[in-house]
């Protein structure tokens, strides 16, 4: 089989008009072309759409991740296309890949193999340029900042309470923790600041929950940036900053179009990580889909306790959109590796390590039944090391479980891989009342994992305990006084964002499986006003992620004909 960015590489991409005109019934009056394969779509026209009749929303999210992959992404893409071929008007929705993790651990995120969205290396690269905007908009309000403190402070900003980061969209661990202001006078008065990655800071978190223009200069006017010495808040519209900032964001917000290798239409927009904010494309772009197809596919970050969690809890809280069905992503590899197999081992097979792995697939799957009320299907992309007697097992342990497992092999055979899942995601909607605009349907039983009306420390203690089968729940004493300055600033009534690692249940990495009975210990608390969450952070992690002894960059190359290599 040829590599993902030869695949890429030898793909016959359609004009992005006729794409937008077939499949989606766009006229090309309202695209604005960035050449020939990619465009956005008119903000004007794209936030005037309003849901198709019998439109459904299907959610892709998986297992904890492990180093031998899962795909998600292409289990979207495959599903997406199969749909298309049994005669679906159907779309994806999509997160734009960050350019931190494409040169750090994954070197591409557009997929894989046949499962692919094009063209690869612009979507990977700078795209359409939307996270350039949103870095320069989130540094305008930096600048502004310390331009205030450096003319003479008229709101009193206590320089040592100032939250608000510089961000770039790269891993750079050393932009972590720095001093600004250095110099003299006229640099500015020296204080410690920080860098985050464009995809943890909450303007990104505000830019995918902003469902208009004004909706998203109303939240970036409401974003918290320091304290006055007298406690009070400091608002980034106190510093007469979110006119400008959306300004910088006024074409970014507009959601870009593209297709997949096999034509199908996927609007792919915004990005914010899934352990550090909720994980999930823009809002803007899931409504015009869903307002031009009748099934669209969509994508959460990490496993189902991470980005699922807050794409439901968060998400569609602040949107009013409610997924209809689950497909969790599983593959024989991961079930082993959290069985205990190293990744070394991990092509030789073990039906014991299946075995024990799939309490891992059980928490997921179950948390999306019983605390969210979600139909859910199992997708288990399969690999080519793949034995016949490992996928059956993985099949009857779903089926044990309540469940209902599709084997897919869309990275290799494209859409047609993926036609049973496809089929049976079909079954399960056309259970709930019919597709494409037809009429009736049941009430969803789809339900949030927490009231609005409960304590941030009830609230978490709902995840740790229900989504994470934790202890419970303790807070550092620097956490502590967080959460009383935002109680005092009028913000204790916000949805929690657990920021935790992705690769367990706990907030240790190493626990795989299904650990039980540990605490989730919560060492910072975060504002995210204009977001309209909490952010938790938890355990070790970073809101600026550092790169690997050997980055993916090292094999990012570019010959003398411009053909780019080791992207995928």
């Amino acid at each position: 089989m040829l590599s993902g960015g030869e695949i890429a590489h030898a793909a016959h991409l359609l004009p992005i008009t006729e794409v937008a005109r077939e499949s989606l019934g766009l006229d090309e009056q309202v695209l604005v072309p960035y050449g020939h394969d990619k465009a956005k779509v008119d903000l004007a026209y794209a936030v005037s759409l309003t849901p198709r009749p019998g439109s459904r929303l299907v959610l892709v999210t998986a297992l904890s991740p492990t180093p031998a992959g899962e795909g998600k992404t292409t289990t979207v893409i495959g599903l997406t296309d199969a749909l298309r071929l049994l005669g679906t008007r159907a779309a994806a929705a999509l997160r734009e890949p960050s350019m931190g993790p494409v040169f750090g651990m994954k070197g591409g995120a557009a997929g894989g193999g046949y499962a692919q969205v094009v063209p690869m290396i612009d979507l990977n690269l700078h795209f359409t340029g939307d996270f350039a905007a949103i870095e320069a908009a989130n540094n305008l309000l930096a600048a502004l900042i310390d331009n205030h403190v450096h003319h003479g402070n008229p709101l009193d900003i206590d320089v040592r309470s100032v939250t608000w980061k510089r961000a770039v969209d790269l891993n750079d661990r050393a932009l972590r923790q720095v001093v600004v202001g250095l110099g003299g006078p006229t640099n500015g008065y020296p204080r410690e600041d920080g860098f985050d990655i464009v995809v943890a800071s909450e303007l990104m978190a505000i830019f995918c929950l902003a469902d208009s223009l004004a909706d998203l200069k109303d939240r970036i006017g409401n974003i918290v940036v320091a304290h006055t010495r007298s406690k009070e808040p400091v608002r980034a519209r106190d510093l007469i900053a979110e006119g400008a900032m959306t300004v910088l964001l006024r074409q970014a917000l507009a959601p870009n179009l593209v297709q997949t290798l096999e034509h199908s239409p996927v609007f792919i927009h915004g990005g914010p990580f899934a352990n550090i904010a909720h994980g999930c494309n823009s809002v803007i772009a899931t409504r015009t889909a869903l307002a031009l197809a009748d099934v669209v596919v969509t994508e959460a970050g990490f496993g189902a306790d991470l980005g699922a969690e807050k794409f439901l809890d968060l998400m569609c809280r602040s949107s009013g959109l409610r997924p209809d069905v689950a497909v969790v992503v599983v593959s024989v590899r991961a079930l082993k590796y959290h069985g205990g197999v190293a990744v070394a081992d991990l092509q030789t097979p073990d039906l014991e390590a299946l075995d024990r792995g799939t309490a891992n697939l059980e928490r997921h799957l179950t948390t999306l039944r019983d605390v969210f009320g979600l139909p859910v299907v199992v997708a288990v992309n399969r690999f080519p090391s793949d034995t016949p007697a490992e996928l059956e097992r993985v099949e009857q342990l779903a089926a044990d479980l309540g469940f209902t497992a599709y084997v897919t092999t869309h990275v290799a055979d494209g859409g047609g891989g993926a036609t049973g899942l496809a089929q049976g995601v079909l079954d399960v909607l056309g259970g709930l009342g019919g597709l494409g605009g037809l009429d009736g349907g049941q009430p969803s039983t789809f339900r949030f994992a927490y009231e609005d009306s409960g304590s941030v420390e009830d609230k978490v203690t709902v995840l740790a305990t229900r989504v994470y089968d934790a202890a419970g729940v303790t807070f550092s004493a620097r956490a502590r006084r967080q959460l009383a300055q935002v109680r005092a600033d009028g913000f204790g009534h916000l949805p929690v964002c657990v920021a935790k690692t992705q690769y367990s249940f706990s907030t240790d990495p190493t626990a795989l499986g299904a650990p039980t009975g540990h605490v989730i210990d919560v060492r910072e608390v975060r504002l995210c006003a204009g977001a309209g969450f909490i952010v938790l952070i938890t355990g070790d992690v970073m809101t600026m992620p550092g790169l690997p002894r050997h980055p993916a960059s090292e094999r990012i190359d570019i010959d003398d004909a411009g053909v780019v290599t080791g992207l995928s």
